[in-house]
């Protein structure tokens, strides 16, 4: 079995966040391996050692080794994959887990060869807290994490969502005990802490499980390249430093009694309720955008940018109701395209996709933003709205002059012309929406044979 990835088209690139997440998988096991190979080589060779930065030389050997099977695990088991070479990394995954387990036990032997033999590596005064239970165990659920992730079938990657989870969780811990012994917050020193390299080595091989485990799983939201992936990469960093910045602050402000401390915690925590405001205001304002989009997919016409039938009939009938609840008549103006037909068969479909284009445009600008305007389909346009008769024959005669004005100025062969029939209902009156809008077709259809009738 191969370690699952997106199905793609044949010939088609992988996708950029593929790509992107390959590179930093590569680069991060790189470095893993660079400093705890560079420590174990500074242990067996000491010449090799003093040609080598002292931050590459100072992680615990034991510890070096399991990161190095914890690697080397990851790196044999990338996308696409054969199957030998799967069971092979699983077999090495597995024994970074026997390793941590070892390094684990004896860090709490009371034997004093055991324990010089697990602080192999680095210097005591330089790496104080090189070798602790928690860093042994850090490791040790991190290789049975990659285990996990590396694991098959259906239930055992899902729980892998959870544990991947739980080791992002467990490194922001030791990660947040480094901050706060760098900035001397709670007074702990170096013996409390995990040495540099360790800790530098267990956040890059957590940031490849994570990467590995989402392109199959929940974590696949970081990677995307939709709005909400968009959204969770930009404000993910926000959401992770803010406590360490509000509690280091906090901290340094009443180490060095600026200001008095109650005030101070009262300063950080309205900082903290803006910040969530903020992401509450933007994350609302985004999926209100996204809304209205979708919205606009379904219930708009593609070509003028008008109401489909759909949308017309949802939002026409509204405002029919808010009209007889205000008392206020209520009109329907059905519009045709004059010669569409012939301007399609001499012109082509775009001339007559531009003429439908220019139609569209014209309603909007001879109607109010509150009208119901449409499109039927082929040639056939409705507005809605609430207007007198008187009115509505008025905004018909305008919408003609305009149509009129633009085919004189352009020159057309075809000019821009409709037949246009409206009717008129009060506010007492019964009808629906769809006899309106029946009875101003009818009323259109006439109009168009009187203009038969006058042409012959």
């Amino acid at each position: 079995m191969r370690m699952p990835a997106p199905s793609l088209p044949p010939g088609q690139p992988e996708p950029q966040w593929l790509s992107r997440a390959l590179f930093v998988e590569r680069v991060s096991l790189g470095m893993v391996l660079f400093v705890s190979v560079g420590s174990l080589a500074a242990w067996l060779f000491p010449a090799v050692g003093e040609s080598l930065p002292l931050a590459v030389t100072q992680m615990n050997i034991p510890l070096a080794v399991a990161a190095q099977f914890c690697a080397l695990s990851l790196l044999m088991s990338e996308t696409g994959t054969p199957p030998l070479l799967l069971r092979i990394s699983r077999g090495v995954a597995l024994t970074a887990v026997v390793i941590a387990a070892t390094i684990l036990v004896g860090s709490a032997l009371p034997v004093a060869e055991v324990k010089e033999f697990l602080h192999l590596g680095g210097q005591a005064e330089l790496n104080a807290g090189s070798l602790s239970p928690l860093s042994a165990s850090a490791f040790l659920f991190l290789s049975v994490v990659i285990l996990m992730v590396l694991g098959e079938g259906k239930v055992v990657r899902r729980a892998a969502d959870i544990f991947v989870f739980g080791l992002c969780l467990f490194a922001l811990v030791l990660v947040s005990q480094d901050m706060f012994g760098v900035f001397g917050v709670f007074g702990l020193t170096a013996a409390d802490l995990i040495s540099a390299q360790v800790l530098f080595c267990l956040v890059l091989l957590t940031v490849v499980v994570t990467l590995r485990q989402a392109r199959g799983g929940v974590f696949a939201i970081f990677l995307g390249g939709g709005i909400g992936s968009r959204i969770a990469r930009g404000f993910a960093p926000v959401l992770l430093l803010w406590p360490f910045v509000r509690e280091v602050g906090e901290t340094q402000i009443g180490f060095q009694q600026l200001i008095p401390a109650h005030f101070a915690t009262a300063v950080l925590t309205a900082l903290a309720v803006a910040t969530s405001l903020l992401f509450l205001l933007f994350l609302a304002w985004r999926i209100n955008d996204m809304e209205t989009d979708i919205h606009d997919l379904t219930l708009r016409d593609d070509l003028t940018g008008l109401y489909n039938m759909r949308g017309f009939y949802l939002l026409g009938e509204q405002t029919l109701r808010l009209s007889q609840r205000a008392q206020l008549p209520f009109s329907v103006l059905f519009l045709d395209l004059d010669g569409l037909k012939q301007i399609n068969d001499e012109l082509g479909h775009n001339a007559g996709s531009a003429y439908l284009r220019e139609t569209g445009e014209l309603i909007v600008e001879n109607f109010r933003e509150g009208d119901v305007k449409g499109r039927f389909g082929g040639d056939e346009f409705v507005v809605a709205g609430q207007f007198s008769m008187v009115g509505i024959e008025v905004a018909a005669q305008r919408l003609e002059a305009m149509a009129a004005e633009r085919s004189a100025a352009a020159g057309r062969r075809f000019p821009l012309s409709f037949s246009i029939g409206h009717v008129t209902a009060e506010y007492y009156s019964t009808e629906t929406l769809k006899e309106l809008i029946k009875r101003a077709d009818e009323k259109m259809y006439e109009e168009k044979r009187r203009k038969k009738v006058e042409r012959q």
